[in-house]
């Protein structure tokens, strides 16, 4: 018995190899990392837009008056100078992790993008690689 339509049933029967296998199970890690990655990428960008947010705040605000920062789960009680410094360097490491996520991002998509070239040209319409992520 067969999930499949008959039309996309193959008479031929190609077997699943054990390398076939792994590509398979590596396509899926591949997805897997990329999904948890691109919500981590989402929940740093959020962030550093509340940053951006600040920073327009901080423009805006009196220098005779402290502001209160959030580091950690903990607020201080800063000058404005030291306050737009602090977030400078936020800014800056939230940039960097960004970048960071991005780049690991890009390298789950070109190895799915092997792999799926790989199992399509064997298996045909056999097998859906198809993401729902964009």
């Amino acid at each position: 018995m067969s999930l499949l339509p008959p039309e996309d049933e193959d008479s031929d029967g190609i077997e699943v190899a054990w390398e076939d296998q792994q590509r398979i199970n590596t396509f899926s890690k591949l997805n897997n990392r990329l999904t948890d990655i691109n919500e981590q990428l989402k929940k740093k960008q959020d962030e550093k837009e509340y940053y951006d947010d600040l920073s327009t705040e901080l423009e805006l605000a009196d220098d005779d008056q402290p502001v209160l920062y959030k580091l950690g789960e903990a607020f201080f009680s800063l000058s404005l100078s030291e306050a737009k410094k602090q977030l400078r360097k936020d800014t800056k490491r939230y940039d960097k992790d960004i970048g960071e996520l991005e780049k690991r991002a890009s390298e789950c998509e070109v190895g799915m993008k092997e792999l799926k070239i790989l199992l399509y040209a064997k298996f045909g319409r056999q097998i859906n690689l198809e993401t729902s992520d964009p």
